[in-house]
């Protein structure tokens, strides 16, 4: 019987070790308590903090912080508690959130930081919690939502983005969240523009519950500006097409060594798409975002071409130009048009020929060669043979005479050239 009533006491002691310890290690001026199912609360909210606690138990399933005066959030933030599975953050100053704060807690079911000051949220840090079912991002100053930031959230349930700064919303943000069942949006400045024109017909047809949608409204343009999303007119909307062509500086200017080489890329749309370039050689890849030379480049004598530094020259109707072409520029090069309706592209293979690699040897190795008479605005790729090949000297009619030069030569497939030999 004593010996009973030893071990009693023993895991009596052991058992209030265990509880006193737990309490012992919940923060000042927090409180910890157990509850059902081995789940753990440490309440904080109202204490005034101007940081997460340090201390706070491990085994920590829920914490709530919420209206206190947190400023930031680190990401050591919650280091000590990664179990946890909801955490309650609203009603802060919370402005600064650093890169990794959340991707450790991969148990988070849970997240609540609306009524804060976040501008700019670490939208990566969302692809760890594939285990997310509510997020409430609301009343913030929130400028953008990356597209593919719900990319892993198939479990997501109720989305809170209303009340924040965004002009659009990207088309397939929500593509992912097969499991939405409530999504609001309401109060944000849209520019109700091409851009945002897949948002009304997506309201329009989804199930998804959507809060208020009297109260998703434009900011802009002017003449939109209270309508409701709902409400307005078609817009006038294209999507870009484009044809690539090719010219050299063939002319009847005296010819320097090296051939300049042009590409021009005619794109139309609405609204007007913006060109961009991506080259891709055997020594470099550039992008070229807009132009790098003011003028149009259609007129320009070659010698202007020359004496600009710039590797590659983008003009504003949408010219490349390469001066001094040799073989260290043979590579693909692509013309993108970009537009709030969609992108498109079109490349081609620039290749240099000489009596060392014959065009016969370039086009049986390139097999996109063979796609003849395609419409340039869907092939995916084409190919273009610059040839340099020695002249005789040619006198003109006023008696100057040319000195031997190099001529190009450009063998175009499916495509008109803007010159004839």
């Amino acid at each position: 019987m004593g010996e009973m009533r030893e071990m009693m006491d023993t895991l009596l002691c052991l058992w209030a070790a265990a509880f006193f310890g737990v309490t012992q290690a919940c923060p000042e001026p927090c409180s910890c308590a157990g509850k059902k199912y081995g789940r753990q609360l440490a309440e904080c909210a109202y204490k005034d903090l101007q940081a997460v606690p340090v201390g706070l138990p491990g085994n920590v399933t829920t914490l709530t912080l919420s209206a206190n005066r947190i400023n930031s959030l680190q990401e050591d933030s919650f280091a000590e508690v990664t179990q946890l599975q909801s955490l309650w953050l609203a009603h802060n100053e919370i402005s600064t959130i650093g890169k990794g704060t959340f991707s450790r807690l991969v148990q988070l079911k849970n997240i609540d930081l609306s009524h804060n000051w976040i501008m700019d949220f670490p939208w990566g840090d969302l692809y760890n919690l594939t285990a997310l079912q509510m997020l409430k991002l609301n009343n913030n100053r929130l400028l953008k939502l990356p597209w593919e930031a719900f990319r892993t959230l198939r479990d997501l349930r109720s989305l809170w983005i209303n009340d924040n700064n965004m002009a659009a919303i990207s088309e397939r943000t929500f593509d992912s969240t097969s499991s939405l069942s409530q999504l609001q949006i309401h109060n944000n400045p849209f520019n109700c523009s091409c851009r945002i024109l897949w948002l009304k017909k997506w309201l329009e047809n989804t199930s998804v519950s959507i809060p208020e949608r009297d109260s998703i409204t434009c900011a802009a343009p002017y003449h939109l500006k209270g309508v409701s999303l709902g409400k307005i007119p078609l817009l006038n909307c294209a999507l870009p097409s484009l044809q690539l062509t090719y010219q050299s500086n063939l002319d009847n200017t005296v010819l320097h060594d090296g051939l300049t080489f042009m590409l021009h890329c005619s794109i139309t749309g609405t609204p007007q798409p913006e060109v961009r370039w991506k080259i891709r050689t055997s020594s470099q890849g550039v992008e070229i975002n807009g132009p790098n030379v003011e003028k149009d480049g259609n007129d320009l004598p070659a010698e202007s071409f020359k004496q600009n530094k710039e590797q590659f020259l983008v003009f504003k109707n949408g010219s490349l130009a390469i001066p001094k072409f040799s073989k260290q520029y043979e590579g693909t090069y692509t013309c993108q048009a970009v537009n709030e309706v969609g992108t498109r592209e079109v490349s081609v293979n620039v290749a240099l020929a000489s009596s060392e690699n014959p065009a016969e040897d370039i086009l049986r190795n390139n097999i996109q060669a063979g796609k003849v008479g395609e419409d340039p605005s869907k092939a995916e790729e084409k190919i273009v043979i610059i040839y340099h090949t020695p002249t005789m000297p040619k006198t003109n009619s006023g008696g100057n005479q040319r000195d031997p030069q190099l001529w190009a030569c450009l063998l175009l497939f499916g495509l008109r050239p803007l010159f004839a030999f």
